[in-house]
């Protein structure tokens, strides 16, 4: 590739160009700048060496541009507002990331799953601020503009969000009671359960998962009769220890050690809960950081 002196061509110059175009006066440019007005000169003849045109007639009054003073500064002004816009924009990310974030976690995970995540997030902001709820709950603050993002549960109903899927997933495992004769066994199928009672939520507080998972209970031949679920996990595994029901959660549950529960993994179930990134529309480019650091932190490319 042939190179020419124009292709080091510093920006600077072209903006000191646009401005002394603006003013026809040295001087006026000059203030403008924040210099004085000799070292302006100097850098306006450099241009003009580098061009090999004059751009301006010198007179008493001022300058004026010549005619290929003109054209050049038809080339340059779109040159200009490109570079100032993408400066604006990469000062944005960089305030993004540097400075502070709101972040919403999802409790359908065991926050475990989120440790590496927070570590990173800490020496990258200056404040991080961490909200911890359900999926739904944080849908609805990403959207009021009360977090900037959130890491949540799919599948979701998310209207007016930008969404991205990660491809990080969980298996969904049965919590059931230790003293329950399945307990025993190294893993359940879905229809060994149908005699139990299940913990399970209502449609109203998650419709998109909700359905999700009746319709992989109906081609599993699934059909517990269900309990209404409790909003706290600590509670919902105190009454699975003592024999009210079982629950079916992620996979990563199964680190916590909780007397009278017992984890095992289900042979037959296509029940999975995916991870997903939301944001407002608005808050993409300037987040797409986050969503690097967020892979990073699951051990996924990207």
């Amino acid at each position: 590739m042939t190179t020419s002196p124009l292709h080091s061509l510093d920006i600077r110059l072209l903006r000191y160009f646009s401005v002394v175009a603006e003013e026809n006066n040295m001087s006026r440019a000059a203030q403008r700048l924040f210099m004085s007005q000799p070292p302006l000169s100097r850098h306006i003849r450099q241009l003009e060496e580098r061009l090999g045109m004059t751009l301006f007639v010198r007179h008493t009054r001022g300058l004026t541009l010549t005619e290929d003073g003109l054209r050049v500064l038809e080339i340059v002004r779109p040159v200009l507002t490109m570079y100032e816009e993408t400066c604006a924009t990469l000062s944005q990310l960089a305030q993004a990331g540097e400075h502070s974030l709101r972040l919403g976690l999802s409790t359908a995970f065991e926050q475990g799953v989120f440790a590496s995540l927070e570590s990173q997030l800490h020496g990258r902001t200056e404040r991080l601020h961490i909200v911890r709820h359900g999926s739904p709950e944080l849908v609805r603050q990403v959207r009021r503009g009360k977090l900037d993002a959130a890491l949540v549960a799919l599948p979701l109903e998310t209207p007016g969000l930008t969404v991205m899927p990660l491809g990080w997933q969980e298996s969904m495992i049965a919590a059931l009671p230790a003293i329950w004769p399945e307990a025993s066994l190294p893993s359940l199928s879905l229809t060994t359960l149908n005699h139990r009672p299940l913990f399970w939520f209502k449609r109203e507080r998650n419709p998109a998962f909700f359905d999700y998972t009746r319709h992989i209970f109906r081609r599993a031949g699934y059909s517990p009769a269900c309990i209404e679920e409790p909003l706290e996990h600590d509670v919902l595994l105190a009454r699975i220890a003592h024999g009210d029901g079982l629950s079916l959660l992620p996979a990563s549950f199964s680190a916590i050690q909780r007397q009278g529960v017992i984890f095992l993994p289900l042979t037959d179930s296509e029940l999975r809960i995916h991870v997903g990134l939301v944001m407002l529309p608005e808050s993409e480019a300037t987040l797409q950081w986050l969503q690097t650091v967020v892979n990073q932190s699951l051990g996924l490319s990207g």
